[in-house]
């Protein structure tokens, strides 16, 4: 993977070593390179190589980054590729020292994850299923409304991320375990669970598209398409999914698979699933990551103490 300028070779050596030691994921090394193509053009402008860096001239990098009007979230990104590209120039003995390790991060608040309430989840499954057997319908618009149901019906079901989703086999829609194995980001396996309904969901599914679509129904994924993987991507889901939002009453710009993906984590809490299991089921490598939900947590606390309490509100 090439970055476009005379650093290439330096941060191609550090994305295959990304890929290599921690299997990093196609989209992962993807974002790596173009931060770092990036941060490599603004040492070229002044005729320096990653090699050559300061910690003056990552500094301005990163202050940079707020004038071209980045968000602070956005420019952290940037600098933890930088870090750890110049960790691995130590590492490899390319440089004796890291200038990027005394660098602070653009400061950012921790903002809550968008969600859903349970009633809008329930509304965006209810119409998303409604009118699947219209005789208005084309059997092609027919089998893409059933796709899109299904691939709602199993997000909110598993929690999955949606790279994980789009390019599940084709094999978990044989098997009857309430849970399914997933290869998740940096090559990490899990299993995720499986409700009855989505299972009903992926067995009309498959059943329509058998009928349809025979050839597409014989490859390996669960959801096929005319894509360069052979499976669904993602924007076109996404595009679907808004769809469905605007039908059932949502705002569009509410409604992404990311965030189902938090309306599983925070209505598991809810209810009162632990924050480790629900760490283990989205496939959280650092608990801290998982953290981001406990204003749920604390709302549950509170409620607790609220209800259970002798000395507690009546």
């Amino acid at each position: 993977m090439q970055t476009g300028d005379g650093s290439s070779p330096l941060i191609a050596a550090f994305l295959d070593m990304v890929a290599a030691e921690r299997g990093g994921a196609k989209n992962t090394l993807e974002a790596y390179a173009r931060d770092l193509a990036d941060y490599a053009g603004r040492l070229k402008a002044a005729k320096k190589s990653p090699i050559e860096a300061t910690g003056d001239d990552i500094g301005a990098y990163i202050a940079s980054l707020e004038k071209r009007g980045l968000k602070p979230a956005s420019s952290a990104r940037k600098l933890s590729a930088i870090r750890q590209l110049h960790r691995f120039l130590v590492a490899e003995s390319y440089r004796s020292d890291d200038p990027a390790a005394i660098i602070e991060g653009p400061r950012r608040g921790r903002g809550l994850p968008k969600t859903l309430s349970i009633a809008e989840v329930d509304r965006l499954l209810a119409v998303s299923k409604e009118g699947l057997d219209a005789a208005a319908r084309s059997p092609g618009e027919q089998l893409r409304a059933l796709r899109t149901a299904c691939l709602i019906e199993l997000l909110y079901a598993t929690g999955l991320r949606v790279s994980e989703l789009v390019s599940l086999p084709k094999s978990i829609a044989r098997g009857k375990d309430p849970l399914i194995p997933i290869r998740g980001k940096g090559g990490r396996d899990r299993l995720a669970p499986i409700s009855t309904k989505a299972r009903e969901a992926i067995a009309a599914y498959r059943a329509l598209l058998d009928r349809l679509a025979p050839g597409a129904a014989s490859g390996p994924w669960l959801f096929p398409a005319d894509s360069e993987s052979g499976h669904l991507t993602r924007q076109a889901f996404a595009r679907d999914l808004k769809t469905a939002a605007a039908a059932a009453g949502l705002s569009a710009a509410r409604v992404s698979p990311h965030v189902l993906r938090h309306a599983f984590a925070s209505h598991l809490l809810q209810n009162g699933a632990d924050l480790r299991v629900v760490q283990e089921l989205l496939g959280h490598a650092d608990i801290s990551t998982t953290q981001i939900y406990t204003h749920v947590l604390d709302e549950r606390m509170k409620a607790m103490v609220r209800d259970l309490h002798p000395l507690g509100d009546p």
